[in-house]
């Protein structure tokens, strides 16, 4: 569902198994890219929820958004996993370990009493400074190729700040972490 107001548009996202989702950094970035095609502004403006996501449309076709401020938690275990939680308007648990392990990790901590609400899952593993390789369970959907926030979270979790490359199955995304500030760069375009 969309409603549009000059530079602004509300969006409201369904997961595939009902429920709503508080925010989505691909979401967002596809419908900034719209409206920015549709409106001819560089600058525009994505309401989902509670959140304003600022999106400019850069020149090499990519969509640079301000995803406002993201939060770190101490590390935690649940039935033998350690993850990071980590909120970026949306709930999230990053584990450190093998991407391939997305199958078996992801609904384990999806659905455990410790997230009354689900949460998101992330499997990462850092490839250097500045680039991590990761795979998604997203809450009420399942495995997913690519999600916004879990590169947030991602970043957050494995290098805290700066910038870092998040390599998912279904392509990079650039996060840029500055004082508890999360900017996320990817592509959007439209698909024939």
């Amino acid at each position: 569902m969309v409603s549009i107001d000059g530079d602004c548009a509300e969006i409201v996202i369904w997961n595939t198994d009902g429920s709503q989702a508080e925010m989505s950094g691909n979401g967002t970035r596809i419908a900034a890219r719209w409206l920015a095609d549709l409106t001819g502004l560089k600058v525009v403006f994505i309401r989902v929820g509670d959140r304003v996501v600022t999106a400019r449309a850069l020149s090499d076709g990519q969509i640079e958004q301000d995803l406002g401020v993201y939060e770190i938690g101490a590390k935690e275990v649940a039935d033998g996993v350690e993850f990071v939680p980590v909120s970026v308007g949306n709930p999230h648990a990053v584990v450190l370990g093998d991407p391939n392990e997305i199958g078996r990790i992801g609904p384990l901590l999806e659905t455990h009493p410790r997230f009354p609400e689900r949460t998101n899952v992330q499997v990462a593993r850092v490839e250097g400074p500045g680039e991590v390789s990761a795979r998604v369970w997203e809450r009420g959907v399942g495995e997913t190729a690519s999600s916004g926030t879990s590169a947030v979270a991602v970043a957050a979790a494995t290098h805290g700040r700066g910038t870092v490359i998040v390599r998912f199955p279904g392509g990079d995304l650039t996060v840029r972490l500055q004082n508890g500030h999360a900017t996320l760069i990817g592509p959007a375009g439209r698909v024939s």
